[in-house]
C-alpha cells in the first residue's frame, strides 16, 4: 500500500472520489482510532475489491481465502458491480431514499453517487459498525447535505432505527430501498438472522424494496471459506438458496428471483458455467406490497 498510517492507524492521503482536505481545516475533526491488529470485515472486504484502505492483516486474510479458492475472492467486485445495478435499477423505479446497512468503506460507484445520478435529490444512509467508514464518510458529510454516515451495529435494531441521523432524516411513510448487502452472512444464526431482517423490513411502508445478496453454499470450497473467515472475524455464515429467499418473505420477488449474482439483470451477456466467483454469493430484490 502506497498510503501511511498517522499514529492513530487511521489512514492518511485520499481514497477514490473523497477529498481529505477538508478534514485539516475542520476544527472538530477528531482522529477515529483504528485497531491495525485485528482484521474487520470492511476492510477485508476493501482489500478483496482491489481498495486501498486495509492493513496487512486485512490482505493476509484475503490470501488465505485465495489459497483455498482464487476465483471465490473475486466474489467481492461481482457483488459491488451488483450493488450498482441494484441501485441503479431501484433508482429507475422512483426509490428517492436508502438505508444502506453495513455499506462498507467507499469504493467507486456508492450508492449515494448511483442513486443520485438518476435523481439528484436522492438520500442515503449508510450504517456500518466499523470506525473507520466513519472516518470516510466524514468527507462525504462535508459535501453532500442528502447523505448521513452513522456507526452502528445493525444487530441492535433499535439503536439503529431510532438514530436520529436515520429517523429524522429518512421518511418511512414513504418508500425506501433497504439495501442489505454482503451483510446478512455475517450475523449468525445464533444471533437471528431472520429476526433481524424481518424487524427492519417491519418499518418499511407498500413501495419499498429489500436489496439482499448473501454467501451460498453452492459449491464444496465454500465452507472452508467461510471457516477463513469464522476464524478470523468470528463471523461469516453461509447458508442455502432457500434461506436466502426465505430472508424476502412477504414480499414480491423481483425477476429474476434469488440467483447467482451475475445472473440478476446483467447489462453485458453472461458467461456459463460461473466459477467460483459468480457462485459464491446469490441474492435479489422484493417489493413490498
Amino acid at each position: 500500500m502506497a498510503d501511511h498510517k498517522d499514529t492513530n492507524g487511521a489512514r492518511e492521503g485520499r481514497t477514490e472520489g473523497f477529498d481529505w482536505g477538508w478534514a485539516a481545516a475542520d476544527p472538530e475533526y477528531a482522529p477515529v482510532e483504528i485497531d491495525t491488529t485485528k482484521p474487520s470485515i470492511a476492510r477485508v472486504y476493501d482489500a478483496a475489491i482491489g481498495g486501498s484502505d486495509h492493513y496487512p492483516v486485512d490482505r493476509a486474510l484475503v490470501e488465505a481465502g485465495r489459497r483455498i479458492s482464487p476465483a471465490g475472492v473475486d466474489s467481492a467486485r461481482v457483488n459491488r458491480d451488483l450493488l450498482i445495478r441494484g441501485v441503479r435499477y431501484l433508482a429507475e423505479q422512483g426509490i428517492d431514499q436508502f438505508l444502506d446497512l453495513g455499506s462498507g468503506l467507499p469504493s467507486g460507484q456508492n450508492t449515494h453517487e448511483v442513486a443520485q445520478s438518476v435523481n439528484p435529490d436522492t438520500k442515503v444512509v449508510y450504517v456500518d459498525n466499523d470506525p473507520i467508514v466513519l472516518a470516510h464518510g466524514r468527507a462525504v458529510l462535508a459535501r453532500d447535505s442528502r447523505t448521513r454516515v452513522v456507526t452502528a451495529d445493525i444487530i441492535n435494531t433499535e439503536h439503529v432505527l431510532d438514530h436520529p441521523d436515520i429517523k429524522g432524516f429518512l421518511d418511512f411513510s414513504r418508500p425506501v430501498g433497504l439495501l442489505m448487502v454482503a451483510v446478512v452472512h455475517h450475523i449468525l444464526d445464533e444471533e437471528d438472522a431472520a429476526g433481524i431482517v424481518n424487524t427492519y423490513k417491519d418499518v418499511l411502508t407498500s413501495g419499498s424494496y429489500l436489496f439482499l445478496t448473501h454467501f451460498c453454499n453452492s459449491f464444496p470450497e465454500a465452507r472452508a471459506m467461510e471457516d477463513n473467515l469464522r476464524n478470523a472475524l468470528g463471523r461469516g455464515q453461509l447458508r442455502s438458496k432457500e434461506e436466502i429467499i426465505a430472508f424476502f418473505d412477504g414480499m414480491e420477488i423481483v425477476e429474476p428471483g434469488v440467483v447467482p449474482l451475475p445472473l440478476w439483470r446483467p447489462e453485458t451477456p453472461v458467461t456459463e458455467p460461473l466459477d467460483h466467483s459468480g457462485l459464491l454469493m446469490a441474492g435479489g430484490m422484493a417489493r413490498k406490497s
